[in-house]
């Protein structure tokens, strides 16, 4: 009987002991976690490009543990020359403003319907080129000066292996300081631990 009531006495001071320590242990572990996010890029135009960059290099500077997954047309954001361009084709949210010319000609939004867009040779290459500029104009990084700051930020760049056999690409094609080619079943797992996962 003694034995029982000092068992009793033990567990009842054992779980005021927990209630005590355990907030305040769980709040510095939480405090020393180093946050961490997962992307994953599956878009390979201009447009698209830009988002995995900005935010990887942004949350890698905050100082969290950053990994971009590419995959699909996505994967040509690790070639050695970034081929991307942009096309207002089906994007009726793009605007479509002039980067040179007076304040009130670059001001003016230029609607171009669908129709005459899909008709003109060579669309996608101006608007690309007007993107361009209208980015240098702003003093917006080009997409390879934001990649080039993902790997000096240490990024983890993942090309997915299934894409490269896919498309017929070969790793020299790539920038080499992707050495992982991995699957869904690799990335995946980095993916659920992470604190964000974005797919973009």
């Amino acid at each position: 009987m003694n034995t029982q009531v000092a068992n009793t006495d033990m567990d009842q001071w054992l779980s005021q002991k927990l209630d005590e320590l355990l907030p305040s242990k769980l709040q510095e572990i939480e405090s020393n976690k180093t946050p961490s996010m997962a992307i994953i890029a599956t878009k390979g135009t201009l447009d698209w490009a830009y988002p995995p960059f900005i935010l990887a290099s942004t949350a890698s500077a905050l100082g969290w543990d950053t990994s971009i997954f590419f995959t699909f047309y996505g994967l040509l954001l690790l070639k050695k020359d970034i081929p991307s361009q942009v096309s207002p084709l089906g994007n009726p949210a793009m605007p479509m403003k002039m980067p040179f010319g007076p304040k009130w000609f670059q001001d003016f939004n230029w609607p171009m319907p669908n129709l005459l867009m899909a008709g003109i040779p060579g669309f996608e290459k101006v608007a690309t080129g007007l993107m361009k500029k209208t980015f240098k104009n702003k003093g917006v990084a080009t997409v390879e000066e934001l990649r080039d700051l993902c790997l000096e930020a240490d990024v983890n760049m993942v090309a997915c292996q299934m894409t490269v056999d896919v498309f017929g690409f070969d790793s020299s094609e790539f920038i080499p300081e992707v050495t992982d080619y991995v699957g869904a079943t690799y990335f995946l797992p980095v993916a659920q631990k992470s604190d964000v996962c974005l797919f973009i």
